[in-house]
């Protein structure tokens, strides 16, 4: 009895020890979208290399795409377990402003920029330009402006996604107001006509062209990059345009109900490491924010010349009648 008593005045104290030292381990969360935690996204990945320097746990919710993440941030509030949001673009951020869910992330602007976008709330992690996906084994004469792949004479079949729950989906949405302008209707009602269908997310209308189901399929001039280095796969371009591209910048801030704010703002740093840059070129298969050399598949793609975009504030102000005119356009 007393070798017993004895054992347990020596193993209980370290197992409360122990159990005291895990319970101080904190959790950061993170919302982002689905193909981050992918088997063949860079989520898992990004996942293991902070939780090896940060003494924490991260817990990666997924919710679709960027617009699903921030109407689930709208609807929890102050409610929410979110300390991060990772996965909205440069078309939501005057959106998330609004809705007063984002603190600024106080992270100095790097001198290694890819691109010239900055912003002091939301901070950008890659970017890339929303273009039409094909198979060129099938497609021998592909359209060389947006306007050929409108007008459509071949009668090609085109899956985009819904803008109103996916970020290309929003990203097509304008990309149809630049180049087209006010005669923007026009273009979407003969683009319905040989239009499969309007996905919810990016991951059902890309699965649905590669088993061929449509001839075009909204996704990212860096798509077929992501063939080549999982597939060994060259069948699969994209459609580059003379009107030019329009451009996301994928972005992550912090959320401001958040009790892990300089955890938040260390694993926001840590998306900018030269090893995470390079990821989310590998996985994620956009370019990297901060100058960082590319996998070689990269140089088999077209770049793009005119990149388009529209400022956050005309996004804010346009994007409720732009969803409108498309839906009234479609129906008829």
């Amino acid at each position: 009895m007393f070798r017993h008593n004895l054992l347990l005045s020596i193993v209980f104290p370290l197992l409360c020890f122990a159990g005291a030292v895990f319970a101080e381990q904190p959790t950061l969360t993170v919302y982002s979208y689905n193909s981050f935690m992918s088997q063949w996204g860079p989520g898992e990945a990004i996942k293991k290399g902070f939780e090896a320097q940060c003494d924490c746990q991260l817990d990666v919710i997924t919710l679709g795409d960027g617009v699903s993440i921030l109407n689930r941030i709208r609807l929890e509030g102050d409610k929410t377990n979110a300390d991060v949001i990772l996965g909205l673009d440069n078309n939501l951020i005057e959106q998330a402003k609004l809705a007063d869910i984002i603190i600024p992330h106080q992270i100095e602007k790097p001198d290694n920029l890819n691109t010239d976008w900055w912003n002091e709330d939301f901070m950008p992690y890659d970017y890339g330009y929303f273009a039409f996906i094909y198979n060129k084994e099938k497609i021998k004469n592909p359209p060389q402006s947006l306007h050929q792949l409108v007008d459509n004479k071949p009668n090609w079949k085109i899956i985009y996604q819904d803008p109103r729950t996916s970020t290309p989906g929003l990203g097509l949405l304008f990309w149809m107001k630049k180049v087209y302008g006010d005669d923007a209707a026009t273009a979407w009602q003969k683009i319905a006509k040989n239009t499969v269908t309007v996905t919810k997310g990016w991951s059902e209308s890309y699965n649905m062209f590669l088993k061929g189901e449509a001839d075009f399929v909204l996704s990212y001039n860096t798509s077929p990059v992501a063939h080549i280095l999982n597939d060994n796969d060259y069948r699969y371009v994209a459609a580059i345009f003379d009107e030019g591209h329009y451009r996301q910048v994928e972005v992550a801030g912090i959320i401001k109900y958040s009790q892990e704010v300089p955890l938040a703002r260390q694993f926001l740093k840590y998306l900018l490491t030269p090893q995470v840059q390079r990821l989310f070129a590998e996985k994620n298969v956009m370019y990297p924010i901060i100058k960082t050399d590319l996998p070689p598949a990269f140089e088999q793609i077209k770049p793009i010349d005119k990149p388009l975009e529209f400022d956050a504030e005309q996004v804010s102000k346009h994007q409720k009648a732009w969803i409108r005119e498309w839906q009234s356009a479609v129906i008829k």
